[in-house]
């Protein structure tokens, strides 16, 4: 079929789609968002469009139901996620709050060579060979930094504690 009858179906055919959105979502905006899926997707499979013109409008129906049921599915995947994450966050043992400050400003108060080492091996998880590889190093030089950096770490920490009379 061509882009030509596609055209003219989507303009016949989209301010009801529109509304068909706006009755089914909770903010308005999303049903803009969702009537430019069904273009989108309309164009992607203009060859199957029928060539009836009251089956038309059935046809980019039935791609706005998908679209709109995918909608819904991503965003359940989306809060089931978050409140899994809430979970962990709340059963994890969170550090003291300026404990963590004081950790990440020693951090960031570390060369930069060093600072991205330690970012990588404990904020992002890899393992040193791992962190060696994307930021290009031989890994004994790896292991030299990383020694190095968590010397800094220790002393920037002891140095705080004291000052913080906690030492």
């Amino acid at each position: 079929m061509s882009a030509d009858s596609l055209r003219v179906a989507l303009e016949a055919t989209s301010a009801d789609l529109l509304a068909y959105f706006e009755r089914r979502v909770l903010v308005r905006e999303d049903a803009a968002d969702l009537l430019a899926e069904v273009m989108l997707q309309s164009w992607r499979r203009v060859d199957s469009l029928p060539v009836e013109p009251h089956r038309r409008r059935m046809w980019l129906f039935t791609i706005a139901a998908h679209v709109l049921a995918n909608q819904r599915r991503g965003s359940r995947r989306r809060a089931a996620l978050a409140d899994r994450v809430r979970h962990h966050l709340a059963a994890s043992h969170a550090p003291d709050h300026a404990e963590a400050i004081a950790v990440q400003a020693a951090v960031r108060d570390l060369a930069a060579a060093h600072r991205e080492l330690v970012m990588l091996v404990h904020w992002d998880g890899l393992t040193l060979a791992e962190a060696a590889e994307l930021l290009g190093l031989n890994p004994s030089t790896a292991r030299s930094r990383y020694s190095a950096a968590r010397e800094a770490l220790r002393a920037a920490l002891v140095d705080t504690r004291e000052v913080a009379g906690t030492g």
